[in-house]
């Protein structure tokens, strides 16, 4: 479900499943009610829960991964810090959400 600038993001749910909140990375980014640390407090869950569902895949499970996603969140978190990964300051592995 794609927010719109009028509609509530319930951070709670954004935090335990982002891709059942919005429909892309971008969406967040877009998100004009929520403040660049929500972004990208959202955007590392995400990428987190797409590495998780990769090494699944990789594992021989069905997890369904989509490795575009991954891409996509990345992208996402890079032009929020302002930082391409591999420069200094960039993070490559994004923290495990607590």
């Amino acid at each position: 479900m794609s927010h719109h600038a009028r509609q509530p993001v319930d951070m709670d749910h954004a935090l335990l499943d982002p891709a059942a909140e919005f429909d892309t990375p971008d969406d967040v980014v877009g998100a004009a009610q929520l403040a660049r640390e929500q972004k990208i407090e959202i955007l590392q869950r995400w990428a987190y829960d797409a590495r998780e569902l990769a090494v699944a895949e990789e594992e021989g499970m069905s997890a369904g991964a989509n490795p575009d996603c991954l891409d996509a969140v990345v992208a996402a978190l890079a032009r929020l810090s302002g930082s391409v990964a591999g420069e200094p300051g960039a993070s490559a592995r994004p923290r495990r959400p607590t």
